[in-house]
């Protein structure tokens, strides 16, 4: 994986040279609920919240960082909703790509059950449609602070981490 971003990180160098930060379109989160709760009972409020707090969060932290200059996505976010940003065929891309962002982001939290979740968070150049990076960060208990502090993580220490996979702003 690391020689991947490795890879991917030298076909991106070109953003640092343009004097900018690269523009980043970050789209809210999916859920893939396969726990015996969701079947039954269906999506839940209190998770769907989570979901937008997470893709709020990362955000925030990426233009926070000054790295990177995160794009309003609401001028197609009908259609990321209406759309699985994981298996649309790259959906994603155009949908980023018709906002002017250099890079597009799209997460899935994974719910084994109300103690086993995951975060994942995938990095996709929108210029050459390739998968840059590829993060997950396993989450114990279904709270508002555990998904939180699982996001926390990824934006932390993969986003923003020098030579993770996002390319970085000198």
């Amino acid at each position: 994986m690391r020689a991947l971003c490795l890879v991917a990180l030298l076909s991106l160098i070109a953003w640092p040279a343009r004097g900018e930060p690269p523009k980043v379109a970050v789209f809210d989160f999916e859920m893939i609920d396969s726990s015996l709760q969701g079947e039954v009972s269906g999506p839940r409020t209190d998770e769907q919240e989570r979901l937008m707090r997470t893709g709020d969060q990362v955000r925030k932290g990426l233009a926070d960082s000054g790295k990177f200059q995160v794009i309003d996505i609401a001028a197609v976010n009908a259609a990321a909703h209406g759309s699985n940003l994981q298996a649309c065929g790259g959906c994603d891309i155009k949908y980023a790509s018709e906002l002017g962002a250099d890079l597009a982001i799209t997460g899935v939290v994974q719910k084994v059950s109300n103690l086993i979740l995951n975060v994942n968070i995938f990095l996709r150049d929108v210029h050459t449609g390739q998968l840059v990076a590829a993060m997950s960060a396993d989450m114990r208990g279904n709270t508002d602070e555990s998904w939180s502090r699982a996001t926390s993580y990824l934006v932390r220490n993969r986003l923003l981490a020098p030579n993770y996979g996002m390319p970085q702003v000198q």
